[in-house]
């Protein structure tokens, strides 16, 4: 597995090397941007449009643009001044907190975390301690030059990292437009908008979910690759426009009905069956 970052964590006066891996990849096909006349993958230069050249790297800087076509320019001396003393490859859990304090939307990106050399036995010590005390830690990591809130927690018996937003990255949610502040929703409409919930509960699967798109894209790369017929999508029979709110609560359930039913049919066959009575053998008596 790929490192992205060697570095150190720490909780008290412990001390941790680990690495960190990328727990996810994207898995996106992955298209490139072609010559429609001769099928030659585009390139793109970087160019200034004043000067109508192509600039090498070492003669472009950094600049925050103040209004429209004004910048402030920052030197790389200037910016690596402004970084903290501490050490970019040092993290430091700064508080232990309940993992449900967090909402998800504050995660970003997760990464694994394994020991580096010596470190087994601390790296053992943190994750035990963990999972007793039920508890996340809160850290602060820097990597590729910023500085990032994160969080270590345990998943299948090994340590994770995963990066979250701060407060000012995360939208007021009072800001999305449209969003009624009162419920105006009759007793019916609730207990049967509860009942298409309970009917469609399922325990979470991932292996369940798949990414169609992806799936058929791959497919027709393939089929045009070989030569064969480029079969089309079935499309899905269009959503029929209903009004009534509890028409088409009542049509979502009487929809779900037959798989519930199935559900719980095949739940039947699946419980243990009783268990067959054992042959037994009655002596003659002796005559």
């Amino acid at each position: 597995m790929h490192t992205v970052w060697k570095g150190s964590i720490s909780f008290g006066l412990v001390n941790i090397p680990i690495k960190l891996h990328s727990a996810t990849e994207d898995r996106d096909v992955k298209l490139r941007s072609l010559h429609k006349e001769c099928h030659t993958p585009i390139k793109y230069e970087k160019v200034c449009p004043v000067c109508d050249k192509e600039i090498d790297n070492k003669d472009i800087v950094k600049g925050y643009e103040v209004t429209k076509g004004k910048f402030v320019v920052l030197e790389e001396d200037e910016l690596n001044a402004i970084k903290e003393a501490n050490d970019e490859k040092a993290v430091e859990i700064l508080d232990f907190i309940k993992i449900d304090e967090i909402d998800p939307i504050f995660y970003d990106r997760s990464y694994f975390v394994s020991p580096n050399d010596g470190g087994k036995k601390a790296y053992s010590l943190l994750r035990k301690a963990l999972v007793t005390s039920g508890k996340v830690g809160i850290a602060k990591i820097t990597m590729r030059s910023k500085e990032q809130l994160s969080v270590v927690r345990v998943y299948n018996n090994t340590l994770v990292m995963e990066t979250i937003h701060y407060p000012d990255e995360v939208r007021p949610s009072k800001d999305v437009p449209n969003v009624p502040e009162n419920d105006d929703i009759s007793e019916k409409e609730l207990e049967t908008a509860t009942m298409l919930i309970e009917q469609l509960t399922a325990e979470f699967q991932p292996e369940n979910y798949h990414d169609e798109y992806r799936e058929r894209l791959s497919q027709l790369i393939e089929s045009k690759q070989t030569g064969e017929k480029v079969v089309t999508a079935k499309e899905k029979a269009p959503r029929e426009n209903v009004t009534d709110l509890m028409a088409a609560l009542q049509a979502s359930i009487d929809s779900t009905k037959p798989d519930k039913q199935e559900k719980k049919e095949k739940k039947k066959t699946e419980k243990k069956k009783p268990a067959k009575k054992k042959a037994t053998t009655t002596k003659k008596k002796a005559q």
